[in-house]
């Protein structure tokens, strides 16, 4: 009898690092009136997660579907609070020691050889320069159906619209690329165009044949997403079938 009511002690003891249970859990008050502060709420948020996910799980007879939540308050924003103080304090010192270089100040009488926008906006502004592939109609008198700089624009409202569309088009529930090799060459597609039309907004910058560069352009994204499919799709045999055989560990069939 002793040996059970000490283990019940040691469980209920908030110093030890367990988490006590519901009826004796300390209210947000006295957990704030604590000296450690936010980190040992921090602590005893992860500790008391971790529990009710083991009881939880422990009483589930399937574990793969089960859908496990917890409260936004004070759960989720404790651990959003301790992320964005972790990051807060990572920008706060990366600011203080290593503060950002103040070049001289721009001529408004001078234009710059090369303008450029933000690093972030270098494949809208490679859609611009899309020129060659504004197309000159016969018709037309051999002339361009548009201006190259509105071709450009064309150009931007068609990619945001096809990333746009892409959330609407693709309703599975796969999270990993492995269960859907398609979609996942799509985005590996996306990304390698991005980077390769970022670098033809540099082309002056860049130490390639122009001509080149522009080739490359259109030929790097579908390579890299052929091959993505190629290889996630190799895998998927093996990964649906190591997925189905826990499954049926967990849970036999009927």
């Amino acid at each position: 009898m002793s040996d059970t009511n000490d283990t019940q002690d040691v469980e209920t003891d908030g110093g030890t690092g367990i988490v006590a249970p519901d009826d004796e859990t300390p209210t947000w008050r006295e957990r704030k009136e604590r000296t450690e502060g936010l980190s040992r709420l921090t602590y005893e948020y992860f500790e008391r997660a971790r529990r009710e996910d083991e009881d939880l799980r422990r009483e589930s007879d399937y574990v793969e579907r089960d859908v496990l939540a917890f409260p936004t308050w004070p759960h989720e924003t404790v651990r959003n609070l301790a992320l964005t103080s972790f990051f807060v304090g990572m920008i706060i010192f990366l600011s203080a020691t290593l503060p950002p270089h103040i070049g001289d100040p721009a001529n408004p009488n001078s234009t710059p050889a090369i303008i450029l926008p933000d690093w972030y906006l270098y494949w809208s502004f490679g859609l611009l320069k899309l020129g060659p592939l504004n197309p000159e109609l016969a018709i037309l008198g051999g002339q361009k159906l548009m201006a190259d700089r509105t071709y450009g624009v064309l150009a931007n409202g068609i990619v945001v619209g096809a990333i746009a569309i892409v959330p609407f088009v693709n309703k599975g529930s796969a999270r990993r690329p492995v269960e859907q090799p398609f979609w996942a060459a799509v985005g590996v597609f996306g990304i390698g165009l991005a980077f390769t039309l970022s670098m033809l907004s540099v082309k002056n910058l860049m130490p390639m044949n122009v001509d080149l560069l522009f080739d490359l352009t259109f030929l790097v994204p579908p390579i890299m997403g052929i091959v993505t499919y190629a290889v996630l799709k190799t895998m998927r045999e093996g990964y649906m079938y190591d997925l189905n055989r826990r499954y049926y560990r967990l849970r036999p069939p009927k």
